[in-house]
């Protein structure tokens, strides 16, 4: 009788679960969020739900190209900021807020910009514009190469979706 209730205590215990991994890293997406899985160029992809009121959902996509691929921080920080146009005409270098912190012993680069979103990805010849949206990203500088964590989409749902991405940063560990 001690074995089953002991196998039963342990069924019955909650498992802490990493969902998603890349770099040397892992990392916990928020439950709400639905995962697409990966691709080619994506080592996860998340949608966030859209706040009410606006007209599409968020996405998150997080990058891994492997070693020494991808570009260093501050060329995808510039990278990100050239996807954003003002609306009054200034440059978004201005208008984005970045920040450094470290996480479990990681370097993590932040930055948060709002404005017209120039969407499309590297390799579209058209951009599709977006106004009134926002990017939040994180690059972690992970054992095996840079960690790239983008979320963008309306304002109002970055803005819900702000605390759920921070915690996910919070739960990179080696």
């Amino acid at each position: 009788m001690k074995s089953i209730v002991g196998v039963l205590a342990v069924l019955a215990a909650p498992v802490f679960v990493w969902a998603d991994e890349a770099g040397g890293i892992q990392w916990k997406p928020p439950a709400g969020w639905k995962s697409k899985g990966t691709s080619s160029m994506r080592a996860a992809t998340y949608t966030v739900q859209a706040a009410p009121g606006d007209p599409e959902p968020g996405e998150c996509a997080v990058f891994y190209f492997g070693a020494g691929q991808g570009g260093g921080v501050e060329a995808n920080i510039d990278r990100w900021v050239g996807q954003f146009e003002q609306p009054d005409g200034k440059p978004s270098r201005q208008a984005a807020k970045t920040g450094k912190e470290t996480v479990q012993g990681l370097a993590v680069s932040t930055i948060d910009l709002s404005g017209t979103y120039l969407a499309g990805g590297p390799m579209a010849t058209v951009k599709i514009r977006k106004p009134g949206f926002r990017l939040l990203g994180a690059i972690v500088e992970a054992p095996q190469g840079n960690v790239f964590f983008k979320l963008t989409g309306p304002a109002k749902t970055i803005a819900a979706a702000q605390k759920d991405f921070r915690a996910m940063i919070q739960s990179v560990r080696r």
